[in-house]
């Protein structure tokens, strides 16, 4: 089981490997098609040289069979790579024919001449060996496997030939032989270094590309969720409009802490207000909701508010409306925003006939006495949003506070509607008069003419006996009325705040669009911890499902246009177009570097002991040596200076400097390239020292007559050895992976043309002298009247010791280069990748913020957290019931004079500015740490809503100490006063005489989250009641507070007049107080 569970467990990281190695074979693809070109070129140009050096076609048949095969075999190949006829797991069986066709080819070239010479075909099987690593679909312990058969294939060949069946065999056979070995040696390792290397490249290339996608899909994620977030609660002309503002404020930051002083302070003044003519306004209240609140629990009050203006939604979307808002059991909505609509009055109306018959049906089936009490005019608003905190869409205008007296003038189950609505209904309802002036001092100020709506089902009796449900009386004996309430409205299946973001895609389950289909128990926790697990697992394979998918279409698209031009790779050197993109690149921190260094030298001592093998001049090598390997060990110790200092920390403890050395190398490229330059010019020198420091003279050939009884090529042997050593530098030319790729060409080039100069030019004599001697010692003929071209003719293209020595180093020139630009290219791309992973890191951090922002603008930080995040639970309804929480409402009842519609304001719009700006400065103070507790709840008109006291972390809110709580009501008061004289302030800029009203009280309150298209956070609770009375029935300039909330206040210090008793709408008289605010600014009681 366990041995299950694990392999269970593992099984996203074995799809992932699997991707790897699909993603690793893609990455092959390119190095195998040039390594095919580079052969197909290599047996064409042969071909051709052969022929054009009118060389035997007959005496050397086996050559230009297998060479001209071996083109047919690679042409094939080719084709079928490059056609894909065969799947990627087939490649690898390519590969191998295409060593085996290289093998083949090689041993060719050694056994198809007139004789077999020790160092025959040496380059040749170092380029098999070479290219097994670097070029070739092979894994490294397969590429190990084929270069130890390579290499020890033609040691042992050639060891078996010249000495079992060759009685005359060369002396110094043993040394070659060894210098073979030396020579196969330094390829596999420094093949096993480069794949080693390019591997881990790979792999980290890999990692790089699924990050990236990742970041996108994330960065998409965010994306929506920012929309659903934004769309849920505000429309989304204005909410775009916002979110452009914001993501043009926060990337004109680029310093990141002052991203997130941004998003923590939101310091955005702008209006977001737009004038709409032609519009119908709904109020609804229901009527004896208050009564029945006061009898409810937390849970059944959230379920039946959330179900009650679920409907209310469900209806307005039938109807055309939009819901603005939410004021306790207050709902209102517009029709004809934000596109205006012809039938506005009618779809209002419509609307308020709906909610009443849903009222209706809810009374009768339970038997609890509600009713729904609706007003509708139309005109104008100005609708948008304003302040800093807790946005929430909102209209005004004098036709917005006719609708709302229209619906308090109102009837309870009767839709109460404007001379103004009537014109626009055009006849389609009958209508009675409505007599609101009765009512309503405000509609009898305006001498507005109203009328009652008779809805046309009331006339047809059969309609209403077939859609009326069954009175509950039983359960009507049993239960509690907010039980049955609860009960009969769960059926409804409203949708929960925020279900569109349950999941982290952001799509909307099938159960949201249908959520008639659901059960009836509604659960307000987690019934347990596995199915919160379940879900989040369930997420995450989901998501990692996608990442699969969408990696795998990036592998596949990777595989249809490796040879296409990257937007970021321009030209043929692989620079970036970006310069700023190119100098990143360029300053890379290069860890790496101490083992090329190491490498290098590794390369460096295989030439040294091979030149020691052949030379004759021993003890100038050794000097020459001892020079440059004082050189390269410098070199070494600067690399591997920080490694000293921790090995021999007590020796070295004065040297202090020595990690500032080695830090710099791989920091700064102004001190790599130099080292690289002197690493690799050491071994170039040392190369080319047989060939340019030892001096050697052509013979003449009565001297090697005279010494007919020595071997007559010994001397000469150093030859070969000497370009073998010559194509090893170039080799370790390009060992240094991520060094600059331009110098590397440079080197490459240069070391060349010195090769090439040193072999047709400077020392042509020895080697053509060379070719005479193998050829005198065949054919006992008179080596002053040879002829080169006899020579080459004898011996062909590959034995010919100058022709040979040019067409390797040809090969092993364009097989770097080639190589170095394959790595260059993964370089850039991972590069690439890895910038474009923090790009788009930052931009998934900013737009995280701007989430938060989003988030906790809509709902307090804590509450936040249970709708986004990992552990959200956007499934359940969220409520909280709380002991002891201050109420604040603040208004400024002078902005209603103030508040006039002209051309001068443009229509009321100049007027809302300032009222924005009042909000906003209210606003700012919640930025204050004092104030940190303090909760901006909503504004309703002109006045602010705050409580203190919310922020309880889960547990405490019902045991939370006295202190604490006198404490949060403390701060309440030192924040009324605090936005009085902020009002001060705006008054003297802006030469007016507002004051504010503030009414304050505490107590037990209801916190939730209802609403399903525009969710809402609110609390409810007779404190809000008591504490909105308080502010209703104030006095301008002044706080008043209940008696209870005096006496605590008194405990803290501040002291209170009291007022007297006072008439409160629905609670009788109540004995206030005002507070004295003076004393409490002497005091300075500085509470936080």
């Amino acid at each position: 089981m366990p041995a299950k569970g694990k392999y269970l467990l593992n099984d996203q990281e074995l799809k992932n490997e699997a991707l790897y190695r699909k993603f690793s074979c893609i990455s092959q693809y390119q190095p195998l098609v040039l390594l095919l070109g580079l052969s197909m070129l290599s047996c064409a140009a042969l071909l051709i040289l052969f022929f054009a050096l009118q060389l035997s076609a007959k005496e050397h048949c086996a050559f230009v069979s297998v060479v001209s095969c071996s083109l047919c075999v690679f042409l094939a190949v080719f084709m079928l790579v490059c056609t894909e006829m065969l799947s990627q797991r087939w490649r690898r069986l390519l590969g191998l024919i295409v060593w085996a066709t290289h093998l083949t080819m090689g041993y060719t070239f050694i056994f198809s001449g007139p004789i077999i010479l020790p160092w025959d075909q040496v380059p040749f099987f170092l380029f098999i060996i070479f290219t097994v690593y670097t070029m070739l679909p092979f894994q490294l312990w397969y590429a190990v496997a084929l270069s130890i058969v390579s290499s020890l294939s033609h040691v042992v060949v050639l060891t078996v030939r010249l000495t079992i069946y060759d009685d005359n065999h060369p002396p110094d056979l043993a040394k070659q032989l060894l210098s073979n070995a030396l020579v196969f040696l330094c390829g596999c390792g420094v093949g096993a270094f480069h794949k080693v290397l390019m591997e881990k490249t790979l792999r980290q290339t890999f990692q790089d590309t699924l990050r990236c996608l990742s970041m996108r899909m994330k960065l998409e994620i965010e994306k929506r969720q920012q929309e659903n977030l934004l769309q849920s609660v505000l429309p989304v002309y204005i909410s775009m409009k916002m979110k452009l503002a914001i993501m043009e404020r926060l990337q004109d930051c680029k310093d990141k802490e002052e991203q997130q002083r941004l998003v923590k302070d939101n310091n955005f003044h702008s209006l977001y207000v737009k004038r709409h003519e032609n519009v119908s306004i709904l109020y609804a209240d229901i009527v004896g909701f208050t009564r029945l609140a006061s009898d409810c629990s937390p849970k059944e009050l959230v379920i039946m508010l959330n179900e009650l203006f679920g409907k209310f939604d469900q209806i307005a979307k039938e109807n055309e409306c939009m819901r603005i808002k939410i004021l306790g059991d207050c709902y209102y909505c517009v029709s004809g925003l934000p596109v205006s609509l012809p039938k506005h009055a009618k779809n209002c109306v419509k609307m308020g006939l709906d909610m009443c018959e849903a009222i209706k049906q809810v009374r009768e089936a339970t038997g609890v006495d509600i009713n729904m009490r609706v007003g509708v005019h139309s005109g104008n608003v100005l609708c948008g949003v304003i302040g800093l905190r807790k946005w929430q869409f909102d209209v005004w205008s004098h036709d917005v506070t006719l609708a709302n007296h229209m619906e308090s003038g109102g009837l309870p189950g009767r839709v109460h509607i404007t001379e103004a609505t009537l014109k626009h209904l055009n006849k389609a309802y009958e209508v009675e008069d409505g007599n609101g002036h009765l009512r309503d001092p405000y509609l009898k100020e305006l001498n507005v003419q109203t009328h009652l709506v008779i809805d046309p089902r009331s006339k047809d009796p059969t309609s209403n006996s077939r859609n009326a449900p069954r009175p509950r009386v039983n359960d009507g004996l049993k239960m509690r009325a907010s039980v049955r309430m609860t009960r009969y409205l769960e059926s409804w299946g409203a949708v929960k705040p925020f279900a569109h973001l349950q999941s982290r895609e952001g799509f909307i389950a099938d159960a949201i669009a249908n959520g008639k289909s659901r059960s009836k128990d509604i659960p307000l926790r987690p019934a347990a911890g596995s199915k919160m697990t379940e879900r989040n697992k369930s997420q995450k394979s989901k998501f990692d499902e996608e990442l699969h998918n969408e990696m795998t279409t990036t592998i596949d698209e990777l595989s249809s246009k490796q040879w296409s031009k990257s937007e970021e790779n321009g030209s043929l050197a692989l620079w970036f177009p970006k310069k700023d993109l190119e100098k990143q690149y360029r300053a890379l921190d290069l860890p790496m570097f101490k083992h090329y260094v190491g490498c290098a030298t590794g390369i460096f001592l295989c030439v040294f002991f091979v030149q020691m093998f052949v030379t004759k001049d021993r003890q100038m090598l050794g000097a020459s040596f001892g020079v440059l390997v004082c050189l390269l060990l410098l070199t070494l110790a600067i690399c591997f200076a920080g490694h000293f200092q921790r090995l021999l920390p007590e020796k070295l403890s004065r040297c202090q400097w020595l990690p500032a050395v080695s830090e710099a190398v791989v920091k700064r490229p102004c001190v790599r390239l130099p080292l690289a330059t002197v690493t690799t010019a050491a071994i170039v020198v040392l190369a080319v020292f047989n060939l340019c420091f030892v001096e050697r003279r052509v013979p003449e050939c009565s001297a090697l007559v005279a010494n007919a009884s020595r071997e007559p090529g010994l001397d000469f042997i150093y030859l070969p050895y000497s370009v073998y050593c010559c194509i090893l530098s170039l080799i370790a030319c390009g060992i240094f992976l991520r060094v600059s790729f331009e110098l590397k060409v440079l080197f490459l080039v240069l070391a060349s043309t010195v090769y090439y100069v040193l072999i047709l030019s400077t020392k042509r004599e020895l080697f053509e002298f060379y070719g005479i001697l193998l050829y005198a010692q065949q054919s006992d003929g008179n080596c002053s009247s040879i002829e080169d071209h006899t020579v080459l003719t004898w011996l062909g293209l590959m034995k010919h010791p100058q022709v040979m020595s040019c067409i390797y180093i040809t090969l092993f020139l364009v097989t770097m280069l080639i190589i170095s630009q394959q790595n260059e290219s993964c370089f850039r791309q991972d590069f690439l990748l890895k910038y474009k992973n923090r790009t788009e890191q930052d931009e998934i951090e900013t737009r995280e913020n701007l989430n938060r922002l989003l988030l906790e603008n809509v709902l307090p930080a804590h509450v936040a957290a249970l709708f986004v995040g990992e552990s959200k639970k956007n499934e359940d309804l969220y409520y909280k019931s709380y002991d002891c929480v201050c109420v604040m409402f603040a208004s400024v009842p002078d902005f209603k004079e103030f508040y006039t519609e002209c051309d001068i304001n443009k229509e009321g719009l100049e007027c809302l500015r300032l009222l924005n700006e009042i909000i906003a400065d209210f606003d700012e103070l919640l930025s204050k740490p004092k104030f940190s507790g303090v909760e901006k709840i909503k504004t309703i008109g002109s006045t602010y809503m705050a409580a203190a006291g919310l922020s309880g972390t889960p547990g405490q809110e019902n045991n939370q100490d006295r202190e604490r709580q006198q404490a949060q009501i403390g701060i309440m008061v030192e924040f009324a006063i605090a936005l009085i004289g902020k009002l001060d302030g705006i008054n003297r800029h802006s030469f007016n005489s507002f004051r504010l009203r503030v009414g304050i009280n505490h107590g037990p309150v209801i916190a939730g989250v209802i609403g399903a298209r525009k969710p809402q956070y609110d609390i409810w609770g007779n404190t809000v009641n008591v504490a909105s009375r308080m502010e209703s029935t104030g006095e301008l300039g002044k706080i008043q507070v209940t008696v209870e909330t005096s006496d605590v206040l008194q405990k803290l210090g501040y002291s209170c007049e009291c007022r007297g008793f006072i008439n409160v709408k629905g609670k009788g008289e109540l004995k206030t107080f005002f507070l004295c605010t003076d004393m409490s600014k002497q005091q300075g009681m500085g509470l936080s």
